[in-house]
């Protein structure tokens, strides 16, 4: 028998996906009163989600000032990102002589999932690619069987994901996302460990660029005096 969820559970989920999503961008105020008119709760949920959200690293809870949605450095992500392209390319490679048959089936299967639903177009549902990325990602990670390397990416790929939701990519940086997980199926497919760990790194790579990128124009906006222009309206 499956347990209810606690209301201070339902408003943690909730509220993290809504930070996932983008819909709580980095650095947005988080006040109790308007979180609970939100999500239909009383205060008291809403600041035990604020609390295990902290313990999470995606809110960020400062005394007099109250929480807001994490925020990274650009230096902060590039060392993030440092450290998975040294640990996400080996367990990539180390998954391929696990990989059977049906294995390589599973990622392709959701490499092409993530093409129907991510590519630009009318169809395109950025949100239904969220977790289909996560599935082939920790996919990999099972198939390597590295449980030390696991537990170094996992510290590795958390501050990441927090930020990373895939509105922030420009037409040309997701549609080589969505290429490199077709590629990297099919490297497993071909049982070619050093094709797998190379795209894998061009993949992580290519995130690195897309996420520095918005945690620059993030910390821009941030340090923009009051009352100045947009930066799209200044002139160039």
């Amino acid at each position: 028998m499956t347990r209810s969820l606690t209301s201070a559970e339902r408003a943690m989920r909730a509220l993290r996906e809504l930070i996932l999503d983008g819909d709580l961008v980095p650095g947005a105020r988080l006040g109790e009163v308007e979180l609970a008119d939100r999500l239909g709760v009383s205060r008291t949920p809403v600041r035990e989600a604020l609390t295990r959200l902290a313990a999470e690293g995606i809110v960020e809870i400062q005394p007099n000032r109250g929480a807001r949605v994490a925020t990274w450095t650009v230096a902060e992500l590039e060392g993030v990102f440092d450290l998975r392209a040294a640990i996400e390319p080996q367990l990539t490679a180390y998954a391929v002589p696990h990989a059977t048959t049906d294995d390589a089936d599973e990622l392709d299967d959701l490499a092409r999932r993530m093409v129907d639903v991510g590519c630009p177009g009318p169809n395109q549902n950025l949100d239904a690619l969220v977790p289909l990325n996560r599935a082939f990602h920790d996919r990999l990670v099972a198939l390597a069987d590295h449980p030390t390397l696991a537990t170094a990416l996992a510290g590795a790929i958390h501050p990441p994901i927090v930020l990373r939701n895939f509105h922030a990519y420009d037409e040309a940086s997701l549609r080589r996302s969505l290429a490199h997980h077709v590629e990297i199926a099919a490297a497993l497919r071909a049982a070619d460990a050093t094709w797998a760990r190379a795209v894998m790194t061009a993949h992580i790579h290519n995130a690195r660029a897309v996420m520095v990128r918005a945690a620059t124009e993030v910390a821009a906006d941030i340090a923009q005096p009051p009352g100045a222009p947009p930066r799209n309206e200044e002139a160039s």
